[in-house]
């Protein structure tokens, strides 16, 4: 494309309309928003709108985008409408590739990249305007980059312009955030898109299906077709399936992921240099900025993945889910960016009803360990001063403020360490920082290197071609060493991959400002990955199952070499399902090497548990490093206070059974129930009650106790006493009393089993002459009588006295009569006399 038909293009796009407007707001202001819908041009325009602006005044403009490709793509499509290549007058930075020279004047950034600039220059002295590109998609390092831009704006450069662009935003809450900026609207170019809702049927796989409705799709319409996976992994399945059908005459099929070559993306991005139609295979990486010239079909499976945080296990993992309809409508928009198209939603209408809005932003959901670590270098130690969107959740905030702490890059007090600081120059995850230091003092930055390339790398042994050989990391650093040597590792290896993590742990090793190190001692890798991951150093509990650092189990998900190693650290865990995680990635240990690098951590301390394999307290001097036991043996004889509180860890653990509960004793904590159902002020009797306070009523009686037997001595019924007091005692006698005296004299026990129901049992002759039921607890209860028969059977069961005489007698009286003849059977059992034999005397 020549240089005017560039020009030409662009004086078309639907931008141009509201560029004087936007310049004219960043004259008269510092801020601004500016929404443009897809196909408007404002990646690639507005930049350049800005180039000659007098407040400028020399500095360069930065534009952040947040992803590389489309970083590059911009920079490249900006350098030809000005007919010069990247790094004049435009250039580009991002992780690993960098256009610039002294000529440019706008530079293209990913989202780390800015941050980097202010960690380094906090006014940013040579940049007179920062714009926010895709600002909806809500990264972390985006969010992170505007809070710190808006901070050095107000203390150093209040001069500093910002500008936060985006195609899907709800521009209210950032202009706010940005102090009332104005906001500018642009319409888009976009061409109609008809929508077909095609889900697959029940049982069909996805891939099948997607590659099936490409090939209708391109069958029945013309242009490329852009097809939208979650992952490199269903692009191999799609691309696999396609291939295995024969792929047509004049058509090509193209991958488009964050982690191919940059020759593979280009050629997934420019026209096909033998005119033929692209089948393009791609991660949302092409959902938005990227302009992909021929595209009139999308093919949707309507999945996304996101790296999720677990706050149960303090674990990241990555989920595939459901894209939101805003995603859904920017991946539809793309058929219609150059002309008419069509879009194939692989789902239902119904599904689409209750598509979530917007994706949720990032630093919702993610490890906030990188983000504490950038403002401990930046000096924040409270986030909750600075400008945020959405501000970090303090409990995901907290968790990777200690993560820092245990790597030694903040104090207690949040402020940054000197570590911390090289860490953050170094610009990888924390832990994977701090393996490249501790590395680096052993000698062994080049197997570091490698480690950390690997760990950001997905497996390089394809799941495809067999399942992973095994979980040792080790092998994978071979795999690696032997592509380096040969050009090659085995039919299972990504070839793509082996030469990303070569590429990334060289980068790696010129980041630490140091020569290209050694290969290193790969045994040491066990040792290194300790140093990243100390909650996750595991224990072998036998059978490929390890306790972490952390107190969480782990296991290997079949049996391996490495089932047998005492010690592994862990670098990769799937933790979607099940009790304990599936170990992914891991490397043995050696305990010399654990107790010499992190004595600092590892702790000696006696220990006095309660042993339930034992029935008694156990007393143990033990090593420890977190939650495993690296050593331990018999201690000597424990504190009597320390034997106490373990006599009762083992009740709450086991329950009060472990306590003599006679009949007594039983008996008195039912009627203490009884009065506490009518008087909250009387201690509640309940399990969960009494468990809760056992240091009050329980523990002064525990001296000299020490195990399940010795327990079985306490008296249960002084103790419960002592919890009332005398004179509760006194009136418990008096209001709940044990026996109740009834008409023939006999004094009857009450039994108090159901504290809401308490039951009186007696034989019905023994109540002749009684006219009403009898209450106790305050008069307010009355008992529930079980009048039984001289067979001592239960004949009536009744709370009303009064009603049975009235009423239940008389059937009741010829049954027993017929039954216990000699017994006495009066017409009138309110004049009878009552008699506990067989007939009164």
């Amino acid at each position: 494309m020549t240089k005017d038909m560039v020009r030409e293009k662009m004086n078309e796009l639907p931008i141009r309309r509201v560029l004087p407007e936007l310049l004219e707001r960043m004259r008269s202001g510092t801020s601004a928003v500016l929404v443009a819908e897809p196909g408007a041009g404002k990646t690639t325009q507005v930049p350049l709108a800005f180039l000659n602006e007098a407040w400028l005044s020399g500095r360069k403009i930065v534009m952040l985008e947040p992803r590389r490709l489309a970083a590059r793509s911009a920079a490249e499509y900006m350098s030809r409408m000005l007919g010069e290549q990247p790094g004049e007058t435009v250039g580009y930075r991002v992780r690993m590739d960098s256009r610039t020279s002294r000529r440019t004047k706008i530079e293209v950034v990913t989202e780390g990249i800015l941050t980097r600039m202010l960690q380094s220059d906090a006014g940013l002295e040579d940049v007179g305007m920062v714009i926010f590109d895709e600002f909806h998609e809500r990264n972390l390092q985006g969010d992170l980059g505007l809070a710190l831009a808006l901070e050095s704006k107000a203390v150093l450069r209040e001069d500093l312009r910002i500008l936060v662009m985006s195609a899907t935003l709800e521009a209210e809450p950032v202009a706010a955030l940005l102090g009332d900026a104005p906001v500018v609207n642009c319409p888009g170019r976009q061409f109609p898109v008809e929508t077909v809702y095609r889900p697959p049927a029940a049982g069909s796989a996805l891939e099948k299906h997607m590659a099936a409705v490409i090939r209708e799709a391109s069958a029945g319409h013309p242009g490329d077709v852009l097809a939208f996976l979650p992952g490199k992994g269903e692009i191999r399945k799609v691309q696999a399936e396609l291939e295995s059908g024969g792929v047509p005459a004049g058509f090509v099929i193209r991958p488009l992921y964050g982690q191919l070559p940059q020759k593979e993306q280009d050629a997934a991005v420019q026209p096909d240099p033998e005119g033929r139609r692209k089948w393009i295979l791609a991660t949302s990486i092409a959902e938005t900025s990227l302009t992909i010239d021929g595209v009139r079909i999308v093919v949707d499976s309507g999945y996304m993945r996101t790296q999720l945080f677990s706050a149960r296990t303090g674990m990241p993992y990555l989920a595939t889910d459901r894209v939101s309809r805003a995603s859904a409508d920017q991946r539809r928009g793309r058929a219609g960016r150059t002309a008419p198209g069509i879009a194939y939603r692989l789902w239902s209408h119904e599904t689409q009803n209750h598509l979530r809005s917007r994706n949720a932003p990032e630093i919702l959901q993610t490890d906030l360990a990188p983000l504490a670590l950038e403002l401990a270098a930046w000096g924040v130690q409270n986030p909750a001063g600075m400008a945020w969107l959405d501000p970090p959740p303090e409990a995901a905030y907290e968790r990777g403020r200690e993560l820092l702490q245990r790597l030694g890059a903040v104090r207690r007090d949040g402020s940054v360490t000197d570590k911390g600081k090289r860490m953050a120059e170094i610009g990888l995850h924390p832990r994977l920082s701090a393996m490249m230091l501790q590395a680096e003092k052993l000698g062994q930055s080049g197997l570091a290197a490698v480690l950390a390339a690997i760990l950001q790398e997905r497996d390089i042994f394809r799941s495809g071609a067999g399942a992973p050989p095994d979980s040792d990391i080790r092998s994978r650093v071979q795999a690696v060493r032997l592509w380096e040597q040969k050009g090659f590792a085995g039919p299972n290896a990504d070839e793509a991959g082996l030469r990303r993590i070569v590429q990334e742990s060289r980068y790696m090793q010129k980041q630490l400002e140091a020569e290209l190190s050694g290969p290193g001692d790969i045994e040491k890798s066990g040792l290194l990955l300790s140093f990243a991951y100390p909650d996750r150093i595991g224990q072998s509990r036998g059978g490929g199952k390890f306790l972490l650092t952390s107190g969480r189990g782990v296991e290997l998900p079949r049996e391996q070499p490495l089932s047998r190693a005492a010690y592994v650290t862990v670098a990769a865990v799937d933790d979607k399902k099940g009790a304990e995680g599936k170990i992914l990635l891991a490397a043995p240990l050696s305990l010399e090497d654990l107790q010499q690098h992190h004595r600092e951590d590892i702790v000696e301390e006696t220990t006095v548990d309660w042993d339930p394999s034992l029935g008694g307290v156990k007393a143990r001097r033990q090593v420890c490093l977190g939650a495993i036991v690296l050593r331990e043996s018999p201690a000597g004889q424990p504190p009597a206070e320390a034997v106490a509180q373990a006599l009762l860890d083992g009740i709450r653990a086991e329950g009060l059974g472990l306590l003599p509960w006679t009949k007594q004793a039983a008996q008195l904590r039912q009627r203490l129930q009884l009065m506490h159902e009518a008087d909250p002020d009387w201690p509640d009797m309940r399990d969960d009650a009494l468990l809760s306070r056992l240091e009050e009523w329980l523990l002064p009686y525990l001296d000299g106790l020490k195990n399940r037997s010795d327990l079985q001595k306490l008296q249960l019924v002084p103790i419960l006493e002592q919890m009332v007091g005398w004179d509760k005692k006194t009136r418990l006698d008096k209001e709940v009393p044990t026996h109740i005296a009834v008409p023939s004299g006999s004094r009857i026990a009450v039994d108090y089993s159901d504290p809401k129901q308490p039951v009186l049992a007696v034989k019905l002759q023994e109540m002749f002459g009684l006219h009403e039921t009898p209450k106790i607890g305050m008069g307010r209860i009355p008992l529930t009588l079980h009048l039984l028969s001289p067979a001592q059977r239960p004949v009536q069961i009744t709370s009303d006295l009064a009603s049975f005489w009235k009423h239940g007698y008389f059937e009741v009286k010829k049954d027993l009569k017929g039954r216990y003849p000699k017994h006495y059977w009066p017409d009138d059992p309110l004049e009878a006399i009552p008699t506990r034999r067989t007939r009164p005397q």
